[in-house]
């Protein structure tokens, strides 16, 4: 009866750990969630206060496809501002999400066969979204060894006469490996040599990073035509349930995207569009703020991962999450059951720990698991125990 469309469609491994763990703590259990990729602060209270504003204003009708003009002149100054970057308010296309964004963007470029060369591991959605389109993923693998990037040398051995996009994230999601200017560079200069070939840069993780300062291969302007920007508001401002994130690209490419977003969702909530203009209008205060105490944390579970034996843990220069590998437990069992897998290792740890974690098979990578430290010390201490605990019950 289903469509061949939604038959092949993988469910997202984040939101299904996420529930899984709603519904132990539903019946009493005490789970600590780390599955999500969500912000544990509260939207900043200037933000909110514009949103209550925008309401006593009555900002309730509907929006143009594309966003606000005020909003998309903020993110076009956003970006020169912080980023260095020219791209003018109608090269800007305002969505329900990033991954509204990065969907848009990869519909009205992909045709069927067309190959895009995804870096694992990656972004849950990426491959199905993809695959929606009909296109083909083709993987290229950055190791442990490798602190999770590719080279300039891989991403050229994987391009074919098929290939039509490159699509990353930089901070990543889900390993926080952070890619140099220097190895951006190196990218372009093969980009160089096949001007048939788009590059998407989701760098929703941009402010959640460890490093001297975010570098976007926007730019280098031999390619920058050539580059889609994906951003929004949901991580550096915590903002996950307001769904606002947006593109920047040629005209062309973002007229696409407004015709493409006509006719699926149209406009994004116009109160979240006045939250967002205050927010790129407000300053860098309270993001500089989370971003620290997230430093913190890092710091503090880095240095207790490194504490369970077998872990192979590498530090991630921003994002939130660690991804490492727990290939020395694979294999092994508890009470007679084996743990095959890291889907079976992240299942065991919500059973025996009551710690929610994503295995890294969702993300391209069959030998790690996702933690998210976007909770507070106490609770993150506790998870950390409570895993070492349970691995150490494994023979």
């Amino acid at each position: 009866m289903l469509s061949d469309r939604i038959n092949q469609l993988c469910e997202s491994q984040t939101i299904k750990m996420a529930k899984m763990g709603r519904e132990l703590t539903a019946r009493g259990i005490d789970v600590i969630n780390l599955s999500f990729g969500e912000p544990d602060f509260h939207t900043p209270e200037f933000i909110k206060d514009a949103a209550k504003e925008a309401l006593d204003q009555n900002f309730t009708y509907y929006t143009p496809v594309a966003g606000y003009p005020e909003l998309r002149k903020a993110i076009s100054e956003k970006l020169k501002r912080e980023n260095n970057l020219e791209f003018g308010p109608d090269q800007i296309v305002v969505s329900t999400g990033a991954k509204q964004a990065i969907a848009n963007v990869i519909m009205c470029l992909i045709n069927p066969g067309d190959e895009v060369i995804v870096p694992t591991p990656y972004w849950v959605s990426y491959s199905e979204v993809i695959k929606l389109a009909e296109g083909e993923s083709v993987f290229v693998r950055g190791t442990f060894e490798q602190d999770f990037k590719i080279t300039a040398q891989q991403l050229e051995e994987a391009i074919t006469p098929k290939t039509k996009m490159f699509l990353f994230s930089s901070p990543c999601n889900p390993t926080g490996s952070v890619y140099s200017k220097d190895e951006l560079k190196s990218f372009a200069e093969v980009f160089e040599k096949y001007p048939h070939i788009y590059i998407i840069s989701d760098e929703i993780y941009e402010h959640i990073n460890f490093v001297e300062k975010h570098e976007s291969i926007a730019q280098f302007e031999s390619i920058k035509d050539r580059v889609i920007i994906i951003n929004g508001f949901s991580k550096a401002y915590a903002m996950t349930g307001w769904r606002i994130g947006y593109s920047a690209a040629n005209k062309e490419i973002s007229e696409a995207c407004d015709k493409m977003q006509g006719q699926i969702t149209s406009g994004t909530c116009s109160i979240t569009q006045r939250a967002g203009i205050a927010a790129y209008n407000g300053g860098l205060g309270s993001v500089t703020e989370m971003r620290n105490e997230f430093l913190k944390r890092r710091d503090i579970v880095y240095n207790l991962l490194k504490e369970i034996p077998g872990l192979k843990t590498n530090l991630p220069q921003g994002a939130f999450y660690f991804f490492p590998d727990v290939s020395f437990y694979l294999g092994k069992s508890f009470e007679g059951k084996q743990i095959q897998t890291a889907t079976d290792l992240c299942l065991y740890l919500l059973e025996k720990a009551n710690v929610a974690l994503v295995t890294g098979e969702a993300f391209g990578d069959d030998n790690c698991i996702r933690i998210s430290y976007a909770a507070s010390e106490s609770m993150l201490r506790d998870a950390v125990k409570r895993i070492s605990t349970a691995l150490s019950a494994l023979n």
